[in-house]
């Protein structure tokens, strides 16, 4: 009887089914085991060491320095990354759902490791292929890879760096609560452009704190952690909106937003409020002053553990002098005057061919570049913006050779407080700072002469002479009048003031003496290098923007000049006061009477002079005082004027001192005073400005200015026989080098007077 084989069937299959089973349960093991030993070399630090509770519980971010207006508005930041940090406090509820919602709905419910993201991921996102679903990492690990990175591992990379994250994060939230997590997430987490952190990010795309977001500038801002390029709101806008719509889905899956209120934030439009480093340009040179000058401050401070602070990292607060609202209008008012002029200078140049000219003169020392000449598409700053242009390289010089550039400072004269600082056109594309550039002064210099002259004793109706002289000892020097004034005769000393003559200035300058000139500038904080030219008299020395406003601030305080300031206060990152600035040391540099004599001559030359435009053009009523000043062949033009509150410079030209007009649009009167015509009309319709900066002049008691007397008269018949008898004749005595040329009765009494 043959032997049935269905039994041996049977255990062959079930034999074959069981290595199947073992095989698996093996490699199940074997990869446990394996997750086991990795987890525990990671742990010991065979891939590096693992921060520690103790280091964890004491991170400090970086954080930007933030630089203040005087009313504590931002106008600019010093930092290696641009970091705010925020408290728990400034978060608002719906910034933090929408985190929570979109990047760690069990934020909440773990410690630290959310074991069933990682189940998720594996399904929906390695095997099912949607990423829609999201990453597995939990906020805190996301935390420890913005702060420490990620190695590299060989074939091992990804998974040392997801545990690492793991078991740091779980060591993060034994040692920090949630909310403290969540502070430390948005503290952290970078938005791109260099910025990092909530705050930064709020301020940057949005204009406002972190505290002020509504529910669509945070789904915005929450959206962008995917990937801050790609979801950039400036740079892809359509993409940003897309993504923020998503986290409003999100929240509404978790329960966070109804149907009908996703659909009504859907449908609003992504708007923005960019100010990233574009809005804070407008403050550039006086944010690179206030850098300078809060490292030395800084230099001489010390922490509490001894350690020197770091102006970049300590996300200090600097409290500065500026006025952000005058800021404003100083670089609207020139960089709306100089769109007008440049036209003008560029049909000029045309017309006498200047471009040409230079490109002769450049050929032979122009290098290789300027021989190839190539062709590309760059960023050029213009007047009324910047802007892409396809340029050559011949014409990008040119274009930033022929260009008309303007700085304007305000300074509050009684305290020094820097109220505004225009250092040029663009901070970025030119960052060279004019107010600190020393140019021909011009005619602008005359009331300090003037000053010296009133220092010796002369008076505002002294009469000086208007002749045209020619002084032999200075190279047959024949000084004239600008506007070509042929009257001759006596001139008052206000009237010469009022319409800046020269003659007259030069006869002051030899009246007064070297010594005397020399020793007011020196007290006015001038340079007094060329105090021993006369024609510095009519401007013929280089000063500063800087140097020449604190000057006339003396003019309008009674005589007392003060150091500029920049700074008023410096808190650390918890508030702190840490530097605050003293009052200022007035220096008693000229006599009070000698003020108000200059200060009511200089009156007179807005109302009757050079400065007329001030009130024909512009209808600025407020007492004002001020002087023009134009450059030899119209290289530089300027204007000071100033009210007891506020001492207002501008300054404008090329680079080149080549680059010019040939027409009176060149003068102080036509270039530089119409930005601070356009400033004064803006303050004097603004009650708040008026009221804090325009006031009127007070004299010293015991003085009140005496201009009651004629501007012209001509010598009686003894005057001119003395003045012919002593030299008064078409050339000057030899002897007016360093000598005081002196008046009728000092020569024919031979009285001499000390300085």
């Amino acid at each position: 009887m043959a032997a049935k084989r269905k039994p041996a069937r049977k255990s062959t299959s079930k034999g074959s089914t069981l290595p199947w089973l073992r095989i698996v349960l093996i490699a199940a093991g074997g990869t446990l085991l394996a997750f086991f030993i990795l987890m525990q070399t990671v742990r010991s630090g065979v891939f590096g060491d693992l921060p520690s509770e103790e280091e964890l519980a004491s991170i400090q971010h970086e954080q930007a320095t933030l630089v203040l207006d005087r009313d504590g508005e931002l106008i600019g930041k010093i930092f290696a990354e641009d970091r705010t940090n925020v408290k728990y406090a400034d978060l608002p509820k719906h910034l933090v759902t929408a985190l929570v919602a979109t990047e760690d709905a069990r934020f909440f419910s773990h410690q630290g490791v959310d074991g069933r993201s990682y189940v998720r991921v594996f399904f929906r996102t390695l095997l099912g292929g949607d990423r829609s679903g999201g990453g597995g990492s939990t906020i805190s690990q996301q935390i420890i890879k913005n702060l420490y990175g990620r190695g590299r591992h060989g074939l091992l990379t990804v998974p040392v760096n997801k545990m690492k994250e793991a078991l740091v994060a779980q060591r993060l939230e034994r040692v920090l609560n949630k909310e403290d997590v969540l502070v430390l997430y948005f503290n952290s987490v970078p938005f791109g452009e260099n910025t990092f952190g909530i705050e930064a990010a709020a301020q940057r795309y949005f204009g406002k704190p972190a505290k002020r977001l509504n529910l669509q500038e945070s789904a915005v801002l929450v959206g962008m952690l995917k990937a801050n390029t790609t979801y950039n709101p400036r740079l892809h806008p359509e993409a940003s909106k897309g993504r923020r719509d998503q986290v409003f889905e999100q929240m509404r899956r978790h329960g966070d937003l109804t149907h009908e209120a996703v659909d009504s934030l859907k449908a609003l439009p992504l708007v923005l409020n960019y100010t990233g480093g574009d809005a804070l340009d407008l403050y550039g040179y006086f944010v690179k002053h206030v850098n300078n000058e809060a490292r030395s401050i800084l230099d001489a401070l010390a922490k509490k553990n001894g350690g020197a602070y770091d102006l970049e990292k300590d996300g200090l607060r600097i409290t500065t002098t500026l006025d952000a609202d005058l800021q404003r209008m100083a670089h609207v008012a020139a960089h709306q005057h100089l769109a007008v002029m440049q036209p003008k200078l560029d049909a000029e140049l045309n017309a006498r061919k200047a471009r040409k000219n230079w490109e002769q003169r450049m050929q032979r020392s122009g290098g290789s570049k300027w021989k190839s000449n190539a062709r590309e598409v760059q960023e050029v700053y213009d007047h009324a913006a910047r802007r892409l242009d396809t340029l050559t390289y011949r014409d990008s010089l040119w274009h930033y050779r022929k260009l008309l550039n303007g700085a304007v400072l305000m300074m509050e004269p009684a305290t020094g407080a820097i109220r505004a600082w225009v250092g040029g056109n663009d901070h970025r594309y030119l960052p060279y700072d004019l107010v600190t550039a020393r140019r021909s002064i011009a005619s602008t210099i005359k009331p300090v002469v003037y000053a010296a002259a009133l220092e010796r004793g002369l008076a505002p109706c002294t009469y000086l002479d208007n002749d045209k002289k020619t002084y032999a000892e200075f190279d047959d020097w024949a000084p004239d009048n600008f506007d070509k004034d042929t009257t001759g005769g006596k001139v008052s000393m206000w009237y010469a003031l009022c319409k800046s003559l020269n003659r007259p200035t030069v006869d002051l300058y030899f009246r007064t003496g070297v010594d005397t000139v020399r020793k007011t500038m020196q007290a006015l904080g001038l340079p007094t290098r060329d105090a021993d030219k006369p024609a510095m008299a009519l401007g013929a020395t280089d000063i500063a923007l800087k140097e020449i406003v604190p000057a006339f601030g003396a003019f309008a305080t009674q005589g007392r000049i003060v150091k500029p300031q920049y700074i008023v206060s410096i808190t650390d990152a918890q508030g702190k006061e840490i530097y605050r600035a003293k009052k200022p040391k007035a220096n008693q540099a000229i006599a009070e009477n000698t003020a108000a004599d200059v200060t009511a001559m200089l009156q007179r030359a807005i109302d009757q002079g050079t400065g007329g435009p001030l009130r024909s053009r512009y209808g600025v009523t407020s007492p004002i005082a001020g002087k023009t000043g134009t450059s030899q062949d119209y290289g530089d033009a300027w204007f000071v004027a100033y009210t007891p509150g506020l001492v207002i410079g501008t300054w404008v030209g090329a680079f080149s001192k080549e680059v010019h007009f040939n027409s009176a649009n060149g003068t102080g009167g036509h270039l530089a005073l119409p930005i601070a015509g356009k400033v004064l009309k803006q303050m004097e319709r603004s009650p708040e400005l008026r009221q804090r900066y325009i006031r009127a002049f007070n004299w010293p008691a015991e003085h009140v200015p005496d201009l009651e007397c004629e501007a012209r008269r001509e010598g009686d018949f003894l005057e001119r026989l003395i003045d012919d008898v002593f030299g008064g004749g078409k050339e000057a005595p030899s002897d007016t080098s360093g000598v005081e040329r002196k008046n009728v009765f000092d020569r024919l009494f031979n009285r001499k007077d000390g300085d």
